[in-house]
């Protein structure tokens, strides 16, 4: 007879395999990207345009900044109108721990000079080393991340 206390149970979180979906995202998101480069020079690194919509920085990219946001933010809300909903959304973690995730993102993003968009986009296609170092770090995080949460929980 097996021990209670050496039986756990493994939550499985399952989630749709949605091939097409993921490669028209990612291709708009590598099409953006691009388009940004071209346009203005600039890298499409989220963390950075956003922080930069706050003083001390005052140049003449403001505009293009606040237009880069609002459309993040508008985004979901064309999905809406097209196609009448938006996908079902869960998060299981209380405020306080999104208040801790989103400070410890943060300090990440800010701590490694760049995010997910600025590294992992842009400076991967660019050949860019540190961009590499920075996004197997992203990477090796999230998966001990998820491994602690899912068996040490």
């Amino acid at each position: 007879m097996a021990d209670a206390v050496s039986i756990r149970r493994i939550k499985m979180v399952t989630t749709t395999f949605t091939p097409i979906a993921s490669l028209f995202g990612g291709a708009l998101i590598g099409l953006s990207a691009v388009l940004l480069m071209w346009a203005t020079g600039r890298i499409a690194g989220v963390s950075g345009i956003a922080a930069r919509l706050f003083p001390p920085y005052e140049d003449g990219e403001f505009a293009g900044r606040l237009v880069f946001v609002a459309g993040l933010i508008a985004a979901p809300v064309l999905v809406r109108l097209v196609t009448g909903s938006l996908p079902a959304q869960t998060i299981a973690a209380g405020t306080p721990v999104l208040i801790v995730a989103g400070l410890l993102t943060g300090f990440g993003a800010v701590w490694g000079s760049g995010c997910t968009s600025g590294h992992g986009v842009c400076g991967l296609s660019r050949l860019s080393v540190r961009s590499l170092v920075a996004t197997i770090t992203f990477m090796a995080t999230g998966v001990a991340t998820v491994f602690v949460i899912r068996h040490w929980s």
